[in-house]
């Protein structure tokens, strides 16, 4: 269950300060595969990164006993001197993956990514679509309680995307997912309800065809 108390957050910007939420309070359905919607600017990245504690509110709390995935899709994590294989073996050092565990967990994301030999290049060198795939096999070579999926089905062909939805169906055995898109089709192949951005609020709908025509309609 996730639990938003007051969450206000604000960027700075050239014409002063920018308020993407404020005083946002509700409880996310819990259990659910989650399509996150909005319009472009509506504040549905910032969410994501808010859940995931990429970034933090100004001010409230956001609680949940779940684990959570860094934004897939947002790859900006990356250290963009070091090579995608180092880059993973560094996040399994920091969630304490070793020695085969490891390896094993290297071999996926580079199968995965399927970048050839740029796999051990610098990721500053890196087109947009390959970090996406080195950020989604990344993600899923982890287990998490909820997944958050940023675009990232945009990126790359029409195998990658397929090989793509396979992992979610395999993972939505266990786990549960956020998925940001403007893709509908994907909102309601892999979703139960709808969280529609809009104006700073957050509106649920559990009939995802009434969430798809009200993101629409705005």
């Amino acid at each position: 269950m996730f639990t938003l108390d007051n969450v206000t957050k604000s960027y700075l910007t050239t014409s002063g300060r920018r308020y993407i939420f404020r005083n946002l309070s509700m409880v996310v359905p819990p259990d659910k595969n989650i399509a996150l919607i909005g319009k472009n600017g509506a504040g549905k990245s910032t969410l994501m990164r808010l859940l995931s504690g990429v970034d933090s509110p100004d001010s409230g709390a956001i609680r949940t006993d779940k684990s959570i995935s860094w934004p897939v899709g947002q790859a900006g994590g990356f250290q963009g001197s070091l090579s995608a294989r180092d880059n993973v073996k560094f996040v399994c050092r920091v969630y304490g993956h070793v020695d085969d565990d490891m390896r094993e967990k290297v071999r996926y994301v580079q199968e995965f990514a399927d970048i050839g030999s740029w796999f051990d290049e610098p990721v500053r060198t890196y087109s947009s679509g390959m970090r996406s795939r080195v950020a989604f096999g990344l993600s899923m070579a982890f287990d998490f309680d909820y997944y958050l999926i940023d675009e990232v089905m945009a990126a790359g062909d029409n195998s990658f995307r397929k090989k793509c939805e396979e992992v979610f169906r395999d993972k939505l055995g266990k786990s549960k997912i956020f998925l940001t898109t403007h893709n509908m089709k994907e909102v309601e192949r892999l979703c139960d309800i709808v969280l529609l951005v809009d104006s700073g609020k957050l509106i649920v709908y559990e009939d995802i065809a009434q969430g798809i025509e009200a993101y629409r309609s705005k």
